[in-house]
């Protein structure tokens, strides 16, 4: 049996296959990026984190090509009245019915589904 707080991994080494392993922070806690200004492209720093947009002027999020690997995720959110919008660098493949986000308060999650494909999931316009 593990300690308080301990979850049971699979673990290669180990005899069973499995051991008893502290979970990092980063599988606990959502980090946050606030962002303030009228542009701002994502950086893999972003990943598995909530970017948060507030601005009274509209946003423009850009997607970089080449920074994301399949399977990691971005979640975002508009905090201020400026519409944020999610937008390609020109290379990038976004998917989903709706480029921007709904409304103040509304949030999205883009998923890289290949190499520079992606998908935007969530309360969209």
């Amino acid at each position: 049996v593990g300690t308080n707080g301990q979850v049971l991994t699979a673990d290669s080494t180990a005899t069973a296959g499995v051991a008893w392993a502290t979970p990092t922070v980063s599988t606990l806690n959502l980090s946050f990026n606030a962002q303030t200004g009228t542009t701002y492209t994502l950086v893999s720093g972003d990943v598995n984190k909530l970017v948060t947009l507030s601005n009274s002027s509209a946003i423009t999020v850009t997607v970089p090509n080449g920074v994301f690997t399949a399977g990691q995720q971005i979640n975002l959110q508009q905090l201020g009245a400026g519409q944020v919008t999610i937008a390609s660098d020109g290379t990038t493949v976004i998917t989903g019915v709706g480029t921007k986000l709904a409304a103040q308060y509304a949030a999205a999650t883009l998923i890289c589904t290949s190499s520079n494909n992606f998908t935007l999931i969530g309360y969209l316009a």
